[in-house]
């Protein structure tokens, strides 16, 4: 009996971390301290989540020219590109990111902008990485 429970809480194991896939974004040239990773987890098609997480991100006003804030951006399988939120600053060394997506982000990537409203990218790109190869 207790080999079954072993057995098969190592199945939930494996079954829940196979869903999900941690992505380095490559080092930016704009901010190159910082260590940006995503995970992607497949919640049921189409739901996706995704939490990005973002070591050593210089704050936005210290860019040339200064902004206000880290806006991610995701681009769906059909091409469209969201603004899908920004950055929550937990302290000068720590930005994290966590959302649910009705569709399947195949590509994120990070800007630095003034307002977080706009619905296409207007300031300066950070970084950028593919989250689901077909």
């Amino acid at each position: 009996m207790k080999s079954i429970k072993i057995l098969s809480i190592t199945i939930i194991l494996a079954v829940m971390t196979s869903c999900s896939e941690t992505i380095k974004f490559p080092v930016s040239k704009i901010v190159p301290a910082a260590d940006i990773s995503a995970e992607v987890k497949e919640q049921g098609d189409p739901n996706y989540l995704v939490t990005i997480e973002a070591n050593n991100l210089a704050s936005p006003e210290r860019l040339e020219p200064p902004k206000k804030l880290y806006v991610i951006w995701a681009v769906s399988e059909s091409g469209v590109v969201r603004n899908v939120g920004h950055f929550n600053q937990e302290n000068a060394e720590k930005s994290t990111y966590k959302a649910s997506f009705p569709y399947k982000p195949i590509e994120v990537f990070i800007t630095a902008e003034n307002e977080e409203g706009n619905c296409l990218p207007t300031g300066t790109e950070i970084t950028r990485a593919t989250l689901i190869k077909d």
